[in-house]
């Protein structure tokens, strides 16, 4: 049996230092369905980039709250981390592009090859979930603030195995890799990756912007919001954060029901050819009667309804709130070449990057589909729940 020398902590049971996006300490429910993570923590020779463990299990601390409320106590997180791991190379040789689609693959696996065989003696890996990369580095040093390397950039396929050179320790499910740079929203978007797994194939959690025109824009500083043409600000798997100094938005419906996070009896699913008003409460209380409603067009094609409201911790840092309506396809994998498993309905397609998305009784308050001819209709609003009509137009 190895000899662990780490810390730990399990959902909201550790606060470090002040923040300027305070995250409370709740405790754990007791019947969550906890996934451990060992945080490799990785340094390089001659690096001079300044991280504490208390830094860093601070950002994880947060990360654990932010799954446990997404999740209405469905799930939890629980980290590990190991001692500082210096890896053969300086940061220079393992640096990347900032392009998901120029990524040196290569540059890639020796990073996540490296870190492993750097906790192999000190660390047993199956007990553990998956595996995180924390660099002791910043995104100007190597070149991308957080990734998937699998499933992700080294791709989905579940015959895609890592193993330590010294002891053949497998690394379980996937590897997140960040640098010191990444926002809570950024190690949500990436965690929520490795969480998702790969099915048929397909991530069941992918990116929510676009692919193609993130080679274009691959950074906040070059005009990243310009990929965000799906799900604008509105989940961090398609944002990572909102605003750099405040805590991610909450996920959307869909991602939530990618994840499983959504209880059976909260989706209020519509016959499309029967008229019917319901009243739908925010998403971010899971206490809401109905979370979210689903209309089937086709095997493969829906409607979702949700309604964002400023209430919680994440949500109410949102652009504007009101009722969103989204198209998804759960034939399409992923965001490239224009297309989109999940895409919003923009109710004022004139205020940029889908900031005026969302419907409300004081500005746009119909959808017509003109696929289906489906009229979506805000009726009244009933202090933070809408009653929502749908038939035919």
């Amino acid at each position: 049996m190895a000899v662990f020398t780490r810390r730990r902590f399990l959902a909201g049971a550790l606060a470090l230092g002040m923040s300027r996006f305070p995250f409370p300490l709740i405790a754990e429910p007791a019947d969550c369905r906890t996934r451990r993570g060992l945080v490799l923590l990785v340094d390089f020779p001659g690096g001079s980039h300044a991280v504490t463990e208390d830094f860093v299990t601070e950002r994880f601390r947060k990360v654990s709250t932010y799954i446990r409320e997404m999740s209405y106590g469905k799930a939890c997180a629980e980290f590990d981390f190991t001692n500082w791991l210096l890896l053969p190379d300086p940061v220079s040789s393992y640096s990347i592009s900032p392009a998901n689609l120029k990524v040196d693959k290569s540059r890639l696996f020796r990073l996540v090859q490296d870190a492993i065989d750097a906790a192999d003696d000190g660390y047993a890996f199956s007990g553990y979930d998956y595996v995180v990369i924390f660099m002791r580095a910043s995104m100007q040093d190597y070149g991308m603030v957080g990734l998937c390397g699998y499933p992700g950039m080294l791709g989905w396929k579940s015959e895609l195995l890592f193993r330590t050179t010294h002891r053949g320790q497998l690394v379980p499910n996937g590897v997140a890799i960040f640098t010191s740079s990444a926002h809570v929203g950024t190690l949500f978007h990436d965690i929520a990756h490795v969480w998702g797994g790969v099915v048929n194939g397909k991530r069941t959690v992918p990116c929510l912007y676009d692919h193609d025109l993130q080679e274009r824009y691959p950074t906040r500083q070059t005009g990243f919001e310009h990929t965000l043409i799906n799900m604008g600000y509105w989940d961090p798997m398609s944002c990572h954060l909102y605003k750099p100094n405040v805590a991610p938005p909450g996920i959307s419906s869909w991602t939530k029901l990618r994840l499983g996070w959504i209880p059976r009896e909260k989706i209020r699913d519509v016959d499309p050819s029967v008229p019917i008003e319901v009243m739908l409460g925010p998403l971010e209380n899971g206490d809401s009667e109905t979370l979210v409603i689903r209309i089937r067009l086709t095997a493969s094609r829906y409607i979702l309804v949700e309604n964002r409201q400023p209430i919680g911790l994440f949500d109410s840092v949102l652009p504007m709130h009101g009722v969103l309506i989204m198209k998804a396809d759960d034939d399409i994998a992923e965001c490239r070449n224009g297309k989109a498993p999940v895409r919003l309905i923009d109710a004022n397609p004139h205020v940029k990057t889908l900031l005026g998305a969302a419907f409300d009784l004081r500005g746009t308050s119909r959808y017509v589909d003109t696929e289906s001819g489906l009229e979506i209709r805000l009726v009244e609003k009933v202090r933070n729940s809408y009653r929502i009509k749908i038939s035919k137009a």
